[in-house]
């Protein structure tokens, strides 16, 4: 098998990079409480034009982890993450109980997911819909993804114990193949999609829709999957939601496979997002040693593919072991990168363990010294013409350039009321400021016509 992968991947150099149209109807959007998304320009943006950051973590209160249930998403958790500034929930949701038996979908558990959505939007939380998958392919085998049925019947055994080792069991490895390279679960895929997505195509608060989490190739050589398998399952699955709601964001992942890029090829949709995940120096080596050369030319070369795609970038998945030596300074590195590129992200993740998450599974604990870390001053969204620094979250300090001939629409700042005091902004061109610590906002007018630089300061 190794030698047939490396003559494989000696021949798949030189396919061409091809090309792949989605077709997709115009959006049709309506009035709501929270500003519809879209992309232009390479960006993120909202009804009036301003682009949007989205910041925030995911949450898998509601995916299977059948040996380790995942603590619950709660009021608390929504008010927290609304003070603490950020402004995006990355929701897991599965298809195995989406679609428990085939052809049937569950009520029940899509009610749960409204329930969850609703409660972000409530506190000003736009929610990503992420069907998510892990390398042990489904709940049947341990781990959450697609439903018993979609499974193929050979021994689940695994004598590994790293966290990519699920993927080799014999199981996982037959029923994830045979998904790519078959037609026959992805009819059922594209199905419960358009289901989830006839629930949320009138809800602003749903930013969008990643459609498939960690695709990893093997055993179909890299390169080869990206072209024949993985990015045509992305134009099918934007086809088939985008009948049902074109209103919202489509995002689209790489491949995880160690530090190995992916072979982007050309996807033109309306509302598309490159929505990758960055773990090198943390769940992928090499080890974090403090020097950020290697995480920025990681940062560099997603912003590469999502060029390549094209699509806006955004992360949707990055982590570190808030308990192992480095743990700020990898934060530190990873958002200044987010920061110079100007990019948003999803911390995996808001509520698991105190090792992992911002919060401890009973809902009791929250890691507030690392809370400032991640918790760092950011422009949620602004008109051209305004330009701003990397965030500081333990000093608290935020600086702005804007332009004299920036556009006439206000700037929201997510600053976080849990880990700093009241915001004090200069500058010559401020005309009003507004700090909302219930929110976590602080929206700024500046004169029409004029130009300076803001400066933000903890009090």
């Amino acid at each position: 098998m190794l030698l047939v992968i490396i003559v494989a991947l000696t021949v798949v150099a030189y396919l061409p990079a091809g090309s792949l149209t989605a077709s997709v109807p115009p959006p049709h959007y309506g009035e709501a409480s929270m500003s519809w998304l879209r992309t232009s320009g390479g960006q993120i943006v909202d009804g009036s034009g301003r682009k949007v950051l989205l910041r925030g973590f995911n949450d898998a209160a509601l995916v299977s982890y059948p040996n380790d249930p995942p603590p619950p998403l709660d009021e608390m958790d929504a008010t927290l993450m609304q003070q603490a500034g950020f402004d995006v929930v990355r929701l897991g949701i599965d298809w195995s109980q989406l679609e428990p038996e085939r052809g049937h979908i569950n009520q029940v558990y899509l009610d749960r997911v409204a329930e969850a959505v609703s409660l972000m939007n409530r506190h000003g939380l736009y929610v990503i819909l992420d069907m998510h998958f892990r390398l042990g392919w489904s709940p049947r085998f341990g781990y959450s993804g697609a439903p018993g049925w979609a499974t193929i019947g050979v021994p689940n055994w695994n004598p590994l114990h790293e966290s990519w080792s699920p993927a080799l069991s014999p199981a996982a490895f037959t029923s994830d193949t045979y998904f790519w390279l078959s037609s026959d679960w992805k009819k059922d895929f594209y199905l419960t999609w358009q289901t989830v997505a006839a629930r949320f195509k009138d809800n602003a608060g749903l930013a969008g829709y990643d459609i498939f989490n960690e695709a990893h190739p093997l055993p179909i050589p890299p390169r080869i999957f990206e072209k024949f398998y993985l990015f045509p399952m992305f134009k099918e699955a934007i086809e088939a939601i985008g009948r049902v709601d074109s209103n919202h964001l489509f995002f689209i992942e790489g491949i995880l496979l160690l530090t190995m890029n992916t072979a982007v090829v050309h996807l033109k949709a309306p509302n598309l997002v490159y929505g990758t995940h960055v773990y090198e120096g943390s769940l992928v080596p090499p080890h974090w040693n403090g020097d950020p050369t290697f995480l920025r030319s990681r940062f560099q070369q997603r912003a590469k593919e999502a060029a390549e795609v094209p699509a806006p970038l955004w992360v949707g998945e990055l982590g570190y072991d808030l308990g192992a030596p480095g743990a700020t300074t990898y934060i530190d590195a990873s958002l200044d990168e987010a920061d110079d590129l100007g990019i948003g992200w999803a911390w995996w993740q808001w509520r698991e363990s105190r090792w992992w998450g911002m919060v401890d599974r009973s809902g009791q604990l929250v890691n507030r010294d690392m809370l400032r870390h991640l918790a760092r001053p950011y422009v949620i969204a602004a008109p051209a013409g305004v330009h701003p620094s990397r965030g500081d979250g333990v000093g608290g300090a935020l600086t702005i350039q804007v332009d004299a001939g920036h556009a006439d629409q206000p700037i929201v700042i997510g600053w976080s009321a849990l880990t700093l005091t009241a915001p004090v902004v200069t500058g010559t061109c401020l005309a009003s400021s507004q700090w909302d610590a219930t929110a976590g906002r602080l929206t700024l007018q500046v004169d029409s016509g004029k130009g300076c630089q803001l400066t933000l300061r903890a009090a």
